[in-house]
């Protein structure tokens, strides 16, 4: 879809059946269902990169060029004006949807609170994960009262269910062995116990488990059993596992 330039005029060249297909209101009710002319032509009052990325969704066709956030997100805003509904044209499987969620990396809590004002829950979902490292305490006013109550109480339940997924996993110790002439395994008991506890306080919803795998090795420092240290590195690596296991977009989805 190639727009005209002429004279600061950018025309756009497209068919109504497939315009007013997409809109429940004739397009701003720009559009006659039975024109008049054989090639009607209308004003459209947007700019001509808003105009260009709707009526891009509206035929479903992948961009020939790279927007800004803000423009996609500028035009997102607009749909709703020209009856397009943006659940159905940021959906999934949409070139629109995969746009803007590539900006979940670089932009996430702007990302999220455009979902969150689309209710676009499948966007919403696929970049809390790039939110986990957001300190929620830095959220300000403006930004809590655009995302909104319902998204922004499932922002923190991601969280805070990931938090408590991880003091869970670390209540558990490693098994114990038998007790044994040279060792009653209780060193390996208290030592999981003080290191689940200083990591208690400091718990990141975004910690890897490279990361946790790294501050729980060190305990075997103080472990001279050499069946505790084996056990200790088998309950670090079940451990991990399981962290990694636990869903890091499944408690926003409420």
């Amino acid at each position: 879809m190639e727009p005209l330039e002429l004279d600061l005029v950018i025309i756009f060249y497209v068919h109504s059946h497939v315009v007013l297909g997409a809109s429940n209101n004739a397009f701003r009710s720009l559009i006659p269902s039975t024109p008049t002319e054989a090639h009607p032509v209308i004003h459209v009052p947007e700019s001509s990169t808003t105009l260009n990325i709707i009526l891009h969704a509206v035929y479903h066709m992948p961009f020939s060029q790279q927007y800004s956030f803000e423009e996609l997100s500028t035009a997102v805003d607009q749909l709703h004006v020209y009856g397009v509904p943006p659940k159905l044209y940021v959906s999934q499987d949409t070139h629109l949807y995969k746009l803007l969620l590539s900006y979940a990396p670089t932009l996430p809590l702007k990302v999220y609170t455009f979902a969150a004002r689309h209710n676009l829950s499948d966007l919403a979902v696929a970049t809390s994960s790039h939110l986990l490292s957001f300190d929620l305490s830095n959220l300000t006013e403006d930004t809590a009262e655009a995302i909104g109550s319902k998204y922004l109480r499932r922002l923190f339940f991601l969280h805070m269910g990931r938090l408590n997924a991880l003091k869970q996993l670390l209540l558990s110790p490693p098994n114990s062995h038998p007790p044994t002439a040279d060792c009653n395994a209780k060193d390996l008991t208290r030592a999981w116990a003080l290191a689940s506890a200083y990591l208690a306080w400091d718990l990141r919803p975004d910690l890897s488990t490279n990361l946790l795998a790294s501050t729980l090795i060190p305990l075997e420092k103080d472990i001279s059993c050499n069946l505790c240290k084996e056990h200790l590195h088998l309950h670090i690596k079940e451990l991990s596992v399981q962290w990694s296991h636990v869903k890091v977009i499944g408690s926003l989805q409420v």
